[in-house]
């Protein structure tokens, strides 16, 4: 079975950055005192970008949709054109993991959101990392 145009439409219309969660996210780390830079690369020469990014604590937050990157608890495996997203998803997870170490390597801790947790409670999980560093 192939994606419908429907779905490859609707797909196509998934925000990439600047999403609700990212939003409700940077204003609750703003609203903890917070100060950062919005979708950059944390480290030269790696090509991934981070969607908050704190330099001075070198802390790379990035914000994962539970589709997107395969969460444990919501993750959905669709049954049109499975082979071509069960690929897809597993190979974001394993981008996001490189992407971790890569980041480790050089100083970096990242720290992984996911798109359904709460807004406040992932901002102080977030504050605590930036503090620590």
């Amino acid at each position: 079975m192939e994606t419908t145009e429907a779905t490859s439409k609707r797909m196509s219309r998934q925000r990439a950055r600047d999403t609700g969660t990212e939003i409700a996210l940077r204003r609750a780390l703003h609203a903890l005192g917070l100060r950062y830079r919005v979708h950059r690369r944390p480290v030269t020469g790696v090509r991934r970008e981070a969607d908050v990014v704190f330099t001075r604590a070198k802390v790379a937050v990035f914000v994962d949709g539970c589709f997107w990157h395969g969460c444990p608890d919501h993750a959905t495996w669709p049954k049109r054109n499975a082979d071509f997203w069960r690929t897809k998803i597993e190979t974001n997870r394993r981008r996001d993991q490189d992407t971790d170490t890569r980041l480790d390597d050089a100083g970096w801790l990242a720290v992984r959101v996911w798109e359904h947790e709460d807004p406040a409670a992932a901002a102080l999980r977030v504050h605590e990392a930036v503090r620590s560093r």
